[in-house]
């Protein structure tokens, strides 16, 4: 008896599992073929739209929970740093892909928390919107 069971339990898991499978070889004929559409924003047009955006994607990506205008949150202050990279020749763009090491504040306990912040916030960012991003920070800091 048991025998017999297990082999109609055999019998019903086969017919299940190639029903699945039917069914998924039924989806992807029905399914037309997805073309992937890559919607790229417009360029910034004049040094209007490039602040805009940067002021844009300086709030999206939370800069502003370290960075305000011109105190000390977390982290120093956007006329702080625009005044040390203006001084030190340093490249802005460089420092936020990655490429450049930090020269406003080089504490080792800091410059850990900004890589780490860095690789999360602006790591899929083009380098028009990292460009975007200095323009508005030099904008504002003037």
């Amino acid at each position: 008896m048991k025998k017999l069971l297990l082999f109609f339990v055999a019998i019903a898991f086969t017919f299940a599992s190639c029903g699945d499978k039917k069914k998924d070889e039924v989806k992807k004929e029905a399914e037309p073929a997805k073309e992937e559409v890559k919607v790229e924003e417009p360029a910034a047009a004049d040094t209007g739209d490039q602040i805009a955006l940067g002021e844009k994607l300086f709030a999206e990506k939370t800069c502003t929970a370290c960075h305000s205008l011109d105190a000390k949150v977390i982290g120093p202050s956007i006329k702080d740093i625009i005044k040390i990279y203006d001084e030190k020749g340093g490249n802005l763009v460089k420092f936020l892909k990655g490429n450049a090491e930090a020269i406003v504040d080089t504490d080792p306990g800091q410059v850990a928390i900004m890589k780490a912040n860095l690789d999360g916030f602006v790591k899929d960012m083009s380098p028009e919107e990292l460009q975007a991003v200095t323009a508005y920070m030099r904008k504002v800091a003037k």
